[in-house]
């Protein structure tokens, strides 16, 4: 609710019994003091004192109470007075030693804000300001806007230009192609026609060759034989990698057949033989009757192992 104050003609809004002392509200009354009501609310919102946020409630109370009860715009209001009075001081106390006790003083205050119109030569003024910081703000938006359509067009005419270059020069390459390929067709049609009893009695040769190069390719990258003649290489064979070699009984890892300590891994393609320190938590899938035997059917000791030999080779020729 608006209320006339006798001594300052305006809408005031108060708040009352604010929990701070007067002095301190007091040092961000006279920042806004005699501003325009949107010159006073930014520099409340951007203070950093406690006080600002309360007395910025306070303005916008007296903006509001102007607005709707009085019909005065909030363009046309400025702070026309601000002032905190002294209000109740609340008493506390803080126990001390010796069963004494320490006063402690809370002070509060009755903020208000009035807010007024302003005289009709500070409205002109402001409007003549507003107009002028508005056409000048135009006026440099228009330059921006022409800057940037310039800019875009210049790119544009290059783009094109680029595009008219690239566009002669595939042309240019196809027309080269065209002619390249035509030539090179003919030439292949004569050639085939004339060769193509030769061609027929070559590819049949060739169709042979290929043949045999797969089934002897087949048969020596084939690391087991078919031991037991059933037309397939499976656990079955007793004889998987040939002479020498001998496949799990019973699929048991663990049994070892007579005559073959030796144990295989067919993934690793790596052998252990009972000097190995890996032998006995090997589980075979292959057993060997020799180092020689699984040597022979493609594998090999373990790296480490090797090497161990290897030095022991060594010291004793040393």
């Amino acid at each position: 609710m608006s209320t006339k104050t006798n001594e300052r003609p305006g809408t005031k809004a108060q708040v009352r019994y604010l929990r701070m002392s007067a002095s301190k509200a007091r040092v961000v009354l006279n920042l806004i003091r005699d501003k325009h009501v949107s010159e006073a609310s930014q520099i409340l919102v951007f203070s950093e004192r406690l006080a600002a946020k309360e007395i910025h409630k306070v303005l916008r109370s007296a903006v509001a109470n102007a607005e709707h009860n009085d019909e005065i715009p909030a363009e046309e209001l400025y702070v026309s007075a601000c002032y905190a009075d002294e209000g109740p001081t609340l008493k506390r106390f803080r126990p001390r030693a010796r069963g004494r006790a320490g006063r402690i003083h809370k002070q509060t205050c009755h903020v208000t804000v009035v807010v007024s119109r302003l005289s009709t030569d500070e409205l002109d003024r402001l409007r003549e300001k507003t107009s002028g910081r508005g056409s000048a703000a135009s006026d440099a938006a228009a330059k921006r806007r022409e800057r940037v359509a310039a800019s875009r067009g210049e790119d544009a005419a290059a783009e094109a230009e680029e595009e008219a270059v690239e566009a002669a020069d595939d042309a240019a390459t196809d027309e080269a192609t065209d002619s390249g390929a035509t030539e090179a067709t003919a030439a292949a049609a004569t050639a085939a026609a004339v060769d193509a009893g030769a061609d027929d009695a070559a590819d049949d040769a060739a169709d042979d060759a290929a043949d045999a190069t797969a089934e002897s390719e087949s048969e020596a990258t084939s690391d087991t034989i078919d031991s037991d003649g059933d037309g397939e290489v499976n656990a079955t064979d007793q004889s998987p990698y040939g002479d020498g070699s001998h496949a799990l009984i019973d699929g048991d890892p663990d049994q070892m057949p007579d005559g073959f300590p030796v144990k295989g891994n067919a993934d690793s393609k790596l052998y252990h033989n009972e000097d190995s320190p890996f032998y006995g938590r090997t589980k075979a899938e292959v057993w060997f009757a020799s180092d020689e035997a699984a040597e022979a059917a493609g594998f090999s000791k373990p790296e480490s192992q090797q090497k161990k030999e290897a030095a022991a080779e060594e010291g004793e020729a040393e």
